[in-house]
């Protein structure tokens, strides 16, 4: 069966079976015989060590008004994250994010708590910054070598649905706005996003500076930055 019909018939499924179009999807997942509270996106990633006081992390844990596949108990759907969905959120004065490795609460190498992490949204997704790893850390000493070293190169995060609808059909779902506290943004490996494109994770600072704004925040970055100091 090709991927139009199986969307066709999740969707026909689905249709027949959830009463109302608001609902949030069931059994959310995204592959279609695993589970998870996150949703894995394509995402920038820098680790700058020209910093004397630690390891400087940035990253865009989600791309909003991009489109990817996720799974319920009836198949695949489209899924988009709606621009702007985590302002409620990310305004509250008690927020408590974690930077974590795989969604492992207890890999933590940040927090909002304490101040070594911070969460912006900008048009095209949610923004990353971790200013201050400590280098001693075990988990910063496991993670850096791969993020410079462009074997992982992906993000996810760890969220509530608050508010979403679904398309008329149901093969679509758009969150419309999702509670991220007391959940993580987190450093993975594989990701589900159709978005992520291999060809572009080797291009160098020239060639993203040829890039507009829009363009660059869809691609997967991994790169080690000059540490040399004048």
């Amino acid at each position: 069966m090709n991927d139009e019909r199986r969307v066709t018939r999740a969707a026909q499924a689905r249709l027949g079976a959830i009463g109302q179009r608001s609902d949030r999807p069931r059994q959310r997942r995204a592959h279609p015989t695993e589970t998870g509270t996150g949703v894995q996106l394509p995402a920038q990633l820098r680790l700058d060590d020209t910093q004397h006081n630690g390891l400087t992390f940035t990253g865009v844990a989600s791309t909003y008004e991009q489109p990817y596949e996720m799974y319920d108990q009836f198949g695949p759907y489209t899924e988009t994250v709606f621009a702007g969905a985590g302002a409620k959120s990310l305004a509250r004065t008690d927020l408590d994010v974690c930077l974590v490795l795989a969604h492992d609460p207890l890999r933590r190498i940040a927090r909002t708590l304490n101040g070594s992490l911070t969460l912006r949204e900008t048009p095209h997704g949610l923004q990353v910054q971790a200013p201050n790893l400590d280098p001693e850390d075990a988990d910063v000493a496991y993670i850096a070598p791969k993020l410079r070293a462009g074997l992982i190169d992906e993000m996810s995060f760890a969220f509530r649905i608050t508010k979403g609808v679904w398309s008329p059909d149901m093969s679509e779902y758009r969150i419309i706005e999702y509670d991220i506290h007391r959940g993580d943004v987190a450093i993975v490996g594989y990701g589900a996003n159709a978005n992520t494109q291999a060809d572009l994770r080797h291009l160098t600072g020239a060639d993203l500076i040829n890039l507009t704004e829009t363009q660059q925040h869809p691609l997967v970055l991994a790169r080690q930055l000059n540490t040399a100091h004048n």
